[in-house]
């Protein structure tokens, strides 16, 4: 994939993935905020701050949340960046949900 079609696809799963974000930001009190093209999820209570972030040289999007990172492919198959047979909404409702300590469906 070239840098071209990589930032048109992070592009576009960043902005699905900010658009399935809002329902569950305001039921549940927490900020998404997609700017200058990463997305960063902030909680108050506990603290903490997610990132989800494009790296065009190794063509990933790459999530940063409890300490830890995932480092998500294309899957032309799936239409879809994966990491550990899961899309990249499947992780970042996994992680809130456990911030939270209930389930969030993205």
């Amino acid at each position: 994939m070239d840098e071209q079609e990589f930032r048109a696809r992070a592009d576009q799963s960043l902005n699905d993935l900010h658009r399935r974000l809002m329902a569950p930001s305001n039921e549940h009190g927490f900020d998404a905020d997609f700017n200058a093209g990463a997305l960063a999820i902030e909680f108050e209570a506990p603290p903490a701050k997610f990132v989800v972030s494009p790296n065009t040289p190794v063509r990933q999007i790459w999530v940063s949340a409890h300490s830890k990172s995932f480092k998500l492919d294309w899957d032309a198959a799936r239409e879809a960046f994966v990491a550990e047979g899961q899309t990249l909404a499947q992780i970042v409702g996994e992680a809130i949900s456990q911030q939270l300590g209930k389930s969030v469906d993205l």
